[in-house]
């Protein structure tokens, strides 16, 4: 059974770092593209970052470029984001999703997701 599970958030001062990972197993991750994407409160999922299966591509936002990265293990089966720089409006529950074909933008593209890890950026 495939499961995703994110982890890493809690509650930054605006202009602080936290680096999010997203631990897979039962399927087989080197063979995935994996995303990040969010949520906030009263609003819909944004996409952040896409990475390809081999980790030689990747897609940002234009919210996040150049603050956000993203990255992988496969030998760990581990998705990462890093994000500096963050800022109130960063605030809301992110999540990691996969799936095998790269170039996805929409989270329920995505047959694999998890269960997210709430982010909270104090002003």
């Amino acid at each position: 059974q495939a499961q995703l599970v994110e982890s890493g958030g809690g509650l930054v001062q605006a202009g602080g770092s936290l680096r999010l990972s997203c631990a897979a197993s039962g399927f087989t991750f080197s063979n995935s593209a994996m995303g990040w994407f969010r949520q906030a409160n009263g609003k819909g999922t944004e996409f952040l970052a896409m990475i390809s299966s081999s980790g030689g591509t990747t897609d940002y936002a234009d919210s996040v470029k150049g603050r956000f990265t993203i990255s992988r293990d496969n030998a760990r089966k581990t998705l990462y984001l890093q994000m500096n720089s963050l800022k109130s409006e960063d605030t809301a529950v992110y999540y990691c999703a996969a799936k095998i074909t790269y170039g996805a933008r929409d989270f329920y593209h995505y047959p694999y997701r998890g269960e997210g890890t709430q982010v909270t950026v104090s002003p």
